[in-house]
């Protein structure tokens, strides 16, 4: 799209179509996400959050069908449940954002953006290793259903490396999509066949949640750090605010501690980390955001004082769900990420769409129950950008559940803060930090890990390199003036630069 022509937000959506078959398991039509974008005409950036809401509009009665659970193992030590079935399924917003980003944002038409996307479903695509391990810990919920075992399934065995993925039904809807527009989805045929089937199932989407399904204009968050601007998704979504606290307190401390992959870096990392989690707990509503919560978070005092404690803390040696980034020659950028979870395993008969379980994946649905219809469900996704001189400096963005902020956070520290070019920064091992232990991804100097655990940090060692850390994409405008592009090897992921 952009040797033909089109901008930064034309080669997004194009993208993120093609994305609906290349890694159908992560996103697809019945998704939900976010889009940055970044206009370099008047220097003006706005989220179009176009995420998941509850369903069950003009339902008397919720809440009546039980979910399935599924175990989904990333490694032998590492697993997690997920809750899957009709009821976990929430009102999907993807066609209707990007629908929007194209009304709003694009340059080319409408269909030529569908096409590739339409060919790809209907030729397949040749699964490569790193899709075929993704296909394999999913596998419970893509061939949960008959649907989804004749999609992802040959001769009763799951798909593997060199398997052919066709989607003759998803070609089909994306034909009915670039004929009748993304309001097919919401108020034609597909959007009640979505409806029916998923009622027929006990799920709550109704002909009326998706009637009334709107994308929200949002302002980012925006943050100065090291001589830089920070932009990343507002609340209610809560990554952006904290992956903005953590660049703020970076500042405050003047910087990485250490070389990246030190000992006095990953400590100043993991008491960052600390700091962002232990922030997660304040309410991210949106009147709370208007009603000062980023002025509170972000207060110059406060901010001190915090990196005066981290400074205490830190050692005696410490002082010395699929994302697409994309940038265009005029300076525009755009930055997506989306999500159908783990997938709900409900694949709508003759479409192939297949629904999330936003409803249940338990880092969203509030331990309180579930909120009423139409309420637009948090999320930690947190698609950004980087500014320089008002130009973007970097566009980046994660998949990874619960690993996506901290991951997103050290690619930024490790290209701004570093000076580390994005595919290294993307390739480089990270950490994850949950509660008291530190999860350290295969490719640290044990040396330096040694060194942490001496200062009395808990670790987890892991021997590879995993998906589980997240999955990074980025394009880097570098100082020279290039531009240089990356996708995260943990997920087979590509960066493109057309000349």
């Amino acid at each position: 799209m952009l040797a033909e022509g089109g901008n930064a937000v034309d080669a997004c959506i194009a993208a993120a179509f093609v994305s609906w078959i290349a890694e159908s398991p992560l996103t697809g039509p019945g998704a939900g996400g976010f889009m940055l974008v970044h206009l370099a005409a008047d220097n003006s950036s706005r989220v179009l959050d176009h995420f998941v809401t509850v369903p069950g509009l003009g339902l008397r009665r919720r809440g009546q069908t039980e979910m399935d659970s599924v175990d989904v193992d990333f490694t032998s030590e590492s697993s997690q449940i997920f809750r899957i079935g009709a009821a976990s399924c929430a009102v999907p917003g993807a066609v209707a954002g990007l629908g929007e980003a194209h009304r709003r944002f694009a340059s080319l038409p409408w269909r030529v953006l569908l096409e590739p996307a339409i060919e790809l479903a209907r030729r397949g695509v040749v699964l490569t290793k790193p899709q075929a391990y993704l296909h394999a810990i999913l596998d419970l919920i893509l061939r949960h259903t008959d649907e989804g075992k004749s999609i992802y399934g040959r001769n009763g065995n799951r798909l593997v490396a060199g398997d052919r993925l066709v989607m003759a039904d998803l070609a089909q809807t994306l034909e009915r999509l670039a004929e009748n527009g993304p309001e097919e989805f919401y108020r034609g045929e597909l959007g009640r066949a979505l409806s029916r089937h998923l009622r027929e199932l006990g799920g709550e989407i109704t002909r009326r949640d998706l009637a009334e399904y709107r994308v929200i204009r949002r302002r980012p968050v925006q943050v100065s750090f090291l001589g830089h601007e920070f932009e990343s998704n507002p609340p209610p979504s809560t990554s952006g605010v904290l992956i903005g606290l953590g660049v703020s307190l970076l500042d405050r401390l003047d910087g990485p501690a250490g070389p990246p992959g030190s000992g006095e870096a990953l400590s100043q990392l993991v008491e960052l980390m600390r700091e962002q989690e232990a922030a997660r707990g304040v309410p991210f509503t949106r009147e709370l955001y208007r009603g000062g919560l980023a002025r509170r978070l972000f207060d110059e005092r406060e901010l001190r004082a915090t990196a005066r404690r981290l400074r205490r803390r830190l050692p005696e040696a410490q002082r010395g769900t699929t994302h697409i980034s994309v940038v265009d020659g005029r300076g525009n950028a755009a930055s997506l990420t989306a999500s159908t979870g783990s997938g709900s395993g409900v694949i709508v008969p003759g479409t192939g769409i297949q629904l999330n379980n936003m409803l249940g994946e338990f880092d969203l649905a509030a331990t309180g129950g579930i909120p009423r219809p139409g309420v637009r469900f948090t999320s930690g996704m947190a698609p950004s950008i980087v500014l320089r001189d008002l130009r973007p400096r970097l566009v980046v963005g994660s998949a990874g559940s619960l690993r996506l902020r901290g991951a997103i956070f050290q690619v930024v520290v490790n290209v701004v803060g570093h000076g580390v070019g994005v595919e290294e920064a993307i390739g480089r091992p990270r950490i994850h930090v949950d509660e008291t232990h530190v999860h350290c991804e295969g490719g640290h100097d044990p040396a330096e890990l040694d060194r942490l655990e001496s200062w009395g940090y808990e670790l987890a060692r892991w021997r590879r390199r995993n998906l589980f850390f997240g999955g990074v994409s980025g394009v880097e405008f570098r100082e020279d003036g290039m531009l240089a592009a990356a996708g995260d090897p943990r997920r087979g992921g590509h960066g493109v630069v057309i000349e």
